[in-house]
């Protein structure tokens, strides 16, 4: 057994770089890449971190009244009476959430949102069906967020209909590219559109709340037509899914607690404000748009939108006024995919690093962000706006159900947590993996707001699943314990290999006294041939070459030349009647393995051309590669390169 405490005086090196990546496209697509000292110089304040976070948020104003709106529509108008208290309903969940939330980012200034509570404070399956429903909404955000946007599009342009699937790809790869270039630069950028919207549409609501109140406010001209064969009763059931569609306007109100580290110092601070205002923002426009909206009589369309049909209606038609709302509403929709690619690449990477995904999602790429989630995020995307063609009725059912389900698991470990820290003794501290516990005398008060929360939004995860169920939420709901199993199962295969490598009671290996065999596959006698040949001779006596002849004569040149030059080495000649190399050397080769030896290892040993040029690499056959494919996973069987360069 092998005591670490007596090999502690081993000498260390720590040795400083001086190399700079050079230069190269990447650069001027995503920009220089960054050092790790750079890392705290790329945080943000809370104006930059209102535009990364809450744009999910705040753009779903555009289209959470339209789906509300679009079900209460099919019962008449007479219906429509009932969005306004719905929306009021809704606003006092997002009252709820914010304060469960507030209590959250302080508790965990780490960030993590519902994984990391839930990992801490309800078990590792809780965790991972929070981390499985977070990571499926951040991928229907992209979709519904772009997918929304290009409708605002087609309202203004509806020649472009035809077109929306292509748009709406071809913008997740621009958010996908700003995104590859750091949070911060993508911040700035995105920044400027999020408060340009804030401005229309807050001054075209609050210009509409004017004329409603001079009684100025006509009702909307020309409205799309709005197709119901059978009015349907106004029941229980139809206002509750009208509620389940409006929720949807609170998607995104955890973000802020799952990039927390984003923030500058300090950071629970900045995020807790930066949360109020979203929240404040949120809550004010979707009240002012859901009463504005059914005042003016506006229709539920995808050929023009809600928000299209009240701007055209304030500003009296399609003047200026009009399309730079229309304008700003598209780019707030295309900047609310930006919270997913802030969000998403976070999650996937705190998963990752607990060995639930693939450990490549927790790597930094070259601007501090985590390069391969922003890319996964935007195929996957991409994939669904594809199959559903950019329509945001058809995603909608899929979508919210996933992040009330982390809403309800958050705040029920945040419950269990302010328990916890009610029976810890004063003075007494208990360590946890996402934060540290001390004794809080306030923990009672704090325990019922998240309980509020907790039971709240179960309640609506259970409207939203029975309601929406028939009209594809069922997906969602198969699919979340499809990623669950995935995760654990990507989990044990790192618990298998970590079991295989520890070095924990691992005893000192027996020195080696093995045999080595040693094979050369050559095409044909030369220097490169020979080079390998002499490195061969170097690892072990034992020392055979092998030949696949394919062409009678041009086995008769090697053996000529082997005679020469194969300094009595043994030459093994291998017919291969069907002019096939890879095949009869294979066949070669296991007949050794199987023949081999206990205690006997194989090398192979391949002369390998590195022409001075890549390009000139396509016309050589890459044996070693294909060598290496087949024989990877044989125990005992090493496979070596020789390189021999040429001009």
């Amino acid at each position: 057994m092998i005591n670490p405490e007596d090999h502690k005086n081993a000498p260390f090196i720590h040795r400083a770089t001086n190399y700079v990546p050079p230069r190269d496209i990447s650069h001027y697509l995503i920009g220089r890449p960054l050092a790790t000292a750079d890392a705290p110089h790329q945080t943000i304040g809370k104006a930059i971190g209102l535009a990364v976070f809450s744009s999910d948020a705040m753009s779903s104003v555009a289209y959470g009244p339209q789906e509300m709106l679009t079900i209460l529509a099919v019962a008449g108008t007479q219906a429509l009476g009932y969005a306004f208290p719905l929306a009021m309903a809704i606003v006092g969940l997002l009252i709820i959430l914010t304060l469960s939330y507030e209590q959250t980012i302080h508790a965990y200034p780490g960030g993590g949102g519902a994984y990391i509570v839930s990992r801490d404070n309800l078990g590792e399956i809780p965790a991972l069906i929070a981390g499985a429903a977070l990571l499926t909404d951040y991928i229907l955000t992209v979709s519904v967020s772009i997918s929304s946007g290009v409708a605002q599009i087609v309202s203004a342009y509806p020649a472009l209909f035809s077109y929306r699937a292509l748009i709406a790809v071809t913008l997740v790869l621009f958010i996908m590219l700003i995104n590859l270039r750091g949070v911060k630069e993508s911040g700035i950028a995105f920044s400027i559109p999020t408060y340009f919207f804030l401005v229309m549409i807050f001054l075209t609501a609050g210009i509409g709340l004017y004329m409603y109140a001079t009684g100025s406010l006509g009702i909307v001209q020309d409205p799309p037509l709005f197709e119901v064969n059978v009015l349907h009763p106004i029941t229980l059931f139809l206002i509750l899914r009208a509620f389940s569609n409006g929720t949807t306007s609170l998607t995104g109100v955890e973000a802020i607690s799952n990039g927390i580290s984003a923030f500058k110092e300090p950071r629970s601070h900045n995020a807790g404000i930066t949360l109020i205002w979203m929240s404040v923002i949120l809550g004010s426009l979707l009240l002012a748009i859901t009463f504005l909206s059914v005042h003016i009589g506006a229709v539920p369309s995808e050929f023009e939108t809600v928000i299209s049909q009240l701007t055209r209606t304030v500003y009296g038609g399609r003047n200026f006024m009009y399309i730079g709302t229309i304008v700003g509403t598209t780019l707030i929709l295309v900047m609310a995919a930006n919270t997913a690619f802030a969000d998403f690449p976070r999650l996937s990477a705190l998963v990752a690093a607990d060995g639930f995904l693939p450990r490549q999602l927790a790597f930094k790429g070259s601007r501090l962000v985590y390069s391969y989630g922003i890319i996964s995020l935007a195929t996957i995307a991409s994939g669904l706006i594809v199959v559903f063609n950019a329509s945001v009725s058809a995603l909608i059912p899929l979508y919210a159900i996933g992040v009330f389900l982390s809403f309800t698991l958050s705040q029920a470990g945040m419950t269990h947590r302010w328990w916890k820290m009610g029976h810890i003794q004063p003075g007494a501290e208990k360590v946890e993996r996402g934060s540290t516990l001390h004794h809080d005398p306030r923990w009672t008060g704090k325990m019922i707001v998240n309980s509020v929360g907790s039971f709240a939004t179960c309640i609506v995860m259970l409207i939203f699943a029975v309601t929406k169920f028939g009209e594809g939420a069922w997906v969602v709901l198969i699919l979340i314990p499809i990623l669950v199993g995935v995760f654990l199962f990507i989990h044990r295969h790192y618990q298998m290999l970590a079991s295989r490598l520890t070095l924990e009671n691992y005893g000192e290996p027996p020195p080696y006294t093995g045999r080595h065999r040693v094979i050369v596959p050559i095409s044909n006698v030369h220097q490169g041939t020979l080079a390998a040949l002499r490195y061969a001779n170097m690892l072990s006596d034992d020392v055979t070459a092998v030949h696949v002849s394919m062409e009678p004569g041009e086995t008769e040149k090697v053996q000529q030349k082997w005679g020469t030059w194969g300094n009595s080495t043994r030459l093994v000649i291998v017919d291969s009647p069907y002019r096939l190399f890879l095949e009869p050397l294979l066949g070669y080769i296991e007949d050794i393995i199987s023949n081999r030896q206990p205690n006997e290892t194989i090398t192979i040993v391949v002369p390998q051309f590195v022409p001075s040029k890549q390009v000139f690499n396509v016309l050589h056959m890459q044996t070693a590669d294909l060598l290496r494919k087949e024989l990877l996973s044989k125990p005992g069987v090493v496979i070596t390169d020789v390189p021999y360069q040429t001009p």
